[in-house]
């Protein structure tokens, strides 16, 4: 007898429910979201906009985690006091509601878990990307554009 879920993702149907996020690669980088991205930033409006992103990207690592444990909990069999298969729906659907709200700050979100998040700038007209990670106090480091996160520095 099969088990009762596929086991494997690409066994998986896909998702019908909510539309995939607009999504980029760069030969040889990661994926990204918000590749539309009009604004160059100077650092303080980047700034600005991550502050008045904060209670937004709180709640985005509350419902992923939520999500994560929803998941793990429908797939196995195990309850979580979080609920089943409805609540992880739920979980999902406010979660792409979240990443669309940082998409039309226009921002670049290069990574989910850890949340990562670029802004495009210049310095002395050399392209670059203002670069806040999950768990930054403040918007404190830059990669040029070509070097992507290996790239990271301090802001001066």
């Amino acid at each position: 007898m099969p088990p009762p879920f596929p086991t494997r993702a690409r066994d998986r149907p896909p998702d019908r429910c909510t539309p995939p996020l607009q999504r980029t690669s760069a030969p040889g980088r990661g994926a990204a979201y918000g590749v539309g991205v009009t604004h160059v930033y100077t650092v303080e409006e980047a700034r600005a906009v991550l502050a008045s992103l904060r209670s937004v990207i709180e709640d985005l690592i509350v419902v992923r985690a939520d999500a994560a444990e929803l998941n793990l909990a429908v797939h196995t069999g195990v309850e979580s006091p979080l609920g089943g298969l409805p609540e992880l729906k739920g979980a999902q659907a406010r979660f792409d509601e979240l990443l669309s709200s940082l998409l039309a700050a226009d921002i670049q979100i290069k990574g989910v878990a850890p949340l990562l998040l670029d802004f495009p700038a210049e310095f002395d007209g050399v392209q670059v990307l203002l670069c806040w990670l999950e768990g930054d106090q403040d918007l404190g480091w830059y990669h040029r554009s070509d070097l992507g996160f290996a790239g990271r520095r301090r802001l001066p």
